[in-house]
């Protein structure tokens, strides 16, 4: 009955509240209970992150749980998340409903804003992960303080979970820091803890918990040092989460005061409070639980253990207490363009101007690279706007499009300083391939216009010696842009065009090597000044170019695909170019 109410509670809230949605930068609505996500393929420590969170809860006072979720050995985000299970789908799509079960806990703990960030490696295991990445502890502090980045106005109290190999993850992080942080409020392992080890990991933990009083620690575990698989012992005498959570409660036993009882098939091993514990399952034929201890409400009972709500409308090991809540498919976003977080100590703009205003070329576009790649860009561009159409492919078949492009031209400073800035193709192609974007081609500059919230009459210079060609005329640029876009009532992040000749990406790329070719710079009624154009040398820059970035990651009637991929195929590239034939080069390089 509980569950029942919970569950029409949290119907008839993502009913009605979708009017005030807070949608935070860069994510994208899900479509489903009220959800919002951002999808991270972050290259540098080979993840892939998706990180959920409600449409509210996001105002000042608002108290925010960010919730890490390790993911086990085999499985990708799309399953551990998991959906209705129907012909022909993998299995693995019904085993944890990591998202059903997470909407459960967002009914029951009204008082927290719970955002749970989903961790996938590149191997598909955090075990062979580590053994492959070079400083992993390292790699495993920026992951988690770049996730925590995104939320850090709201101070999120910090979850460490995972199941399975997903278990090194969080003993990774353990072993990259001299104690764990204060930000971290709870650690659970959903039967994870192969990697534990005494001396390495007990005594933090033991500190960790000691130093304040709602701090927990949640660990399920079965015997799994019985279990025969295809002729063989599943686990080492040692190697599995039997032994090695028994390991754990021994240690912790010696520093607080743990009970053993009984209860069922289960054997509980608590502290006086809760905070403290520890669930095992007998297994006396043998059979294999790894997963079913995170289906039967496992991944619920890791986030309310030792609380007011343990056991209360669901009962680990029970009857999922979910199954109102999975939904038919699983939604995942574009992936975001992976611009590096400003830290907040970002150069201004119009003192980055002033310093490359007496460089050479070459100099300039140095500091700009390193500005840009760096992730001194104003906030505004972060997020990209979501665009779609129709376009004929060379054989006259129509596809359905979805891009996200940036709403402004790439600009350099902060959210309040900050100056549209010129650059050669190749720094901007070389800015394009770290963020994981593309330059703009002649059919999408178009559609950015068509689909431009803002409209922007051009405003241009005569030609006075090379006056158009220095930094100071760039700024002097920028700043008239701005001015039209207040006259316009405009705002930072709408899509706003009209203002920039774009810096494309053409087949003259490879049939006039060492030019850049420009386009667009549309006059109201959407014709460009500037038709395609390749006759200046690639260090040609002026006032009027502008390199907008689309991500690299398109969605071709509902699949994704990569847009450098789709320009150089025979028939697909016609989507995007009106181009007589593919495009051999969709990407500058520098003539040897």
């Amino acid at each position: 009955m509980y569950i029942k109410k919970i569950q029409a509670i949290l119907f008839l809230f993502f009913l009605f509240v979708r009017i005030n949605a807070q949608l935070l930068p860069g994510f994208k609505l899900s479509g489903y209970f009220g959800e919002q996500q951002l999808l991270i393929e972050d290259s540098a420590r080979e993840a892939r992150i998706l990180i959920n969170a409600p449409e509210h809860g996001f105002k000042e006072k608002d108290r925010v749980m960010l919730i890490f979720y390790a993911l086990p050995n085999g499985s990708t985000i799309e399953q551990t998340i998991g959906k209705v299970l129907k012909k022909g789908d993998d299995w693995q799509y019904d085993i944890q409903h990591i998202g059903a079960q997470t909407r459960l806990l967002r009914g029951i703990l009204k008082k927290r804003t719970i955002v749970i960030a989903y961790l996938e490696s590149k191997q598909k295991s955090w075990p062979a992960w580590k053994a492959n990445m070079p400083d992993h502890g390292e790699k495993i502090k920026e992951i988690v303080n770049n996730v925590k980045e995104l939320f850090i106005q709201w101070d999120p109290e910090i979850i460490l979970n995972g199941h399975s190999g997903g278990g090194r993850f969080i003993f990774s992080y353990i072993d990259a820091v001299e104690s764990i942080p204060s930000d971290i409020k709870r650690i659970a392992f959903l039967d994870s803890s192969y990697g534990y080890d005494d001396s390495a990991h007990g005594p933090k933990l033991a500190e960790w918990l000691r130093q304040d009083n709602k701090r927990y620690l949640c660990t399920l575990a079965y015997n799994d040092s019985v279990v025969i698989y295809n002729g063989k012992p599943l686990v080492s005498p040692e190697g599995g989460t039997w032994y090695r959570s028994k390991l754990m409660k021994n240690f912790l036993s010696g520093q607080f005061k743990l009970k053993e009882y009984d209860r069922d098939s289960l054997l509980w091993v608590r502290n006086r409070s809760g905070r403290i514990e520890f669930i095992f399952k007998n297994n006396p034929c043998g059979e294999i639980f790894h997963t079913t201890q995170v289906e039967l409400n496992g991944f619920i009972h890791s986030i309310l253990s030792g609380t007011r709500y343990s056991q209360k409308g669901y009962s680990y090991y029970g009857k999922r207490a979910y199954s109102g809540l999975i939904t038919d498919s699983v939604a995942i976003p574009v992936r975001r363009l992976n611009i590096p977080a400003n830290t907040g100590k970002a150069e201004p703009g119009s003192e980055f101007m002033l310093r490359i205003s007496g460089l050479s070329l070459e100099e300039r576009e140095e500091e700009i690279y390193k500005a840009l790649a760096a992730g001194n860009i104003p906030r505004f561009l972060r997020s990209t706007v979501t665009l779609s159409g129709s376009f004929y492919d060379s054989e006259g078949v129509l596809h359905s499009v979805v891009y996200e492009a940036m709403p402004d031209y790439l600009s350099v400073g902060t959210e309040d300083d900050y100056c549209r800035i010129p650059m050669n193709p190749y720094t901007a192609q070389k800015l394009a391939d770290k963020f994981g974007g593309s330059l703009l081609t002649s059919v999408i500059s178009d559609h950015i216009y068509e689909m431009a919230e803002i409209k922007i009459k051009p405003f241009n210079y005569l030609p006075v010696g090379n006056a158009n060609e220095t930094v100071q005329k760039f700024k002097e640029h920028s700043d008239q842009i701005d001015s039209q876009i207040s006259d316009a009532g405009g705002r930072k992040g709408q899509l706003v065009a009209g203002i920039k000749k774009d810096v494309i990406l053409s087949r003259d790329i490879a049939l006039k090597p060492g030019k850049v070719v420009i386009y667009g710079w549309h006059n109201p009624g959407g014709k460009p000044i500037q038709p395609v154009y390749s006759g200046h040398i690639w260090w040609y820059v002026d006032y009027s170019h502008g390199t907008r970035l689309v991500n690299n990651q398109v969605i071709i009637d509902g699949k994704p695909a990569l847009l450098s991929e789709i320009l150089k195929d025979k028939i697909l590239y016609r989507i995007f170019s009106n181009e007589n034939s593919p495009m051999e080069k969709p990407y500058y390089s520098k003539p040897e």
